[in-house]
């Protein structure tokens, strides 16, 4: 119903009507924020300058993939033994280039609710502080492993089509079938809860990412000077103050069973079962800082 006085304006009695479609409860209500936030990520129903920068990065990580594979195709028939320019283990850490994404997306996923005050809406009901840590976590988590985990599909798929037996291809790299799906989402979760966790901590983007990338390069340099010029097979525990490649270390203990000997912790007795225990420390730190920072909706 609307009533018009002359020119001087009109007012519009639009009215409410109750909801009576289905309701959820706390999983319904964290799965869609999960959906909410992954389509923020990615730029989705978003101006197109924010769709660019995701599936940028989602190309660039392809490009070894690609460049392989087309290297295999052109010299199949030459060759006795294939060219490898990168293995399955080396593009695990190739990964590592998508902590950019991780620098653009984490804040921006985060840092909007709490600076619109949004917090107070969401956890009126049924959301609790948990379930939003969750779903933005998982959502992040996701984009990360789904970014790192296609270009190893392309990687496998290509090297089998243009291997001389795609069947024998296919059974003689069963193992790949589980260690990297297991190493990308050992990364994926590892930098999300530290890029989610920085994030949470300030309501300005541009703090968020700086924090983010700022803490991977300050600890990758002081790893580096602590660690000085190291005689061939010695290490040093100092290799896992580099908060960037701690999770390569990992990715070692999953590929070979033990520490890479060209890495700077080879040599270091108990190396491997000190990286897991930093990691997991690390991890757990960054849980503590989302679960104390959404204790309250004010926080």
């Amino acid at each position: 119903m609307s009533v018009v006085s002359g020119d001087r304006g009109a007012v519009y009695d639009r009215g409410y009507r109750p909801y009576d479609g289905p309701r959820g409860r706390r999983g319904a209500a964290t799965f869609a924020l999960y959906k909410a936030s992954m389509r923020r990520a990615l730029g989705i129903r978003r101006p197109w300058r924010q769709k660019v920068a995701p599936f940028v990065l989602l190309g660039v990580v392809t490009v070894p993939a690609i460049v392989n594979v087309g290297i295999g195709y052109v010299t199949r028939d030459r060759l006795v033994d294939k060219i490898e320019i990168i293995t399955y283990r080396d593009y695990v850490g190739v990964s590592s280039a998508l902590l950019l994404f991780v620098a653009l997306v984490a804040p921006d996923v985060m840092c909007p609710d709490r600076r619109q005050r949004v917090l107070p809406l969401m956890f009126a009901r049924p959301l609790t502080g948990v379930d939003y840590v969750i779903a933005k976590l998982g959502a992040i988590s996701s984009i990360l492993f789904a970014f790192s985990f296609l270009p190893q599909v392309v990687l496998f798929l290509g090297n089998m089509l243009v291997s001389d037996s795609a069947y024998k291809y296919f059974t003689g790299h069963l193992d790949v079938l589980w260690k990297v799906p297991l190493t990308v989402l050992v990364l994926a979760i590892y930098y999300a809860v530290i890029g989610v966790a920085i994030a949470s901590l300030t309501d300005r983007r541009i703090v968020a990412g700086a924090g983010i990338i700022g803490l991977l390069l300050i600890t990758s340099i002081a790893s580096g000077i602590m660690i000085g010029d190291l005689p061939p097979g010695e290490g040093s525990l100092a290799a896992l103050v580099n908060v960037l490649v701690l999770p390569l270390y990992l990715r070692d203990l999953v590929f070979l069973g033990h520490i890479d000997p060209d890495s700077p912790l080879t040599g270091v007795a108990n190396g491997g079962l000190f990286a897991v225990g930093i990691y997991l420390l690390i991890f757990l730190a960054g849980a503590g800082v989302l679960l104390y920072r959404y204790r309250w909706v004010e926080r």
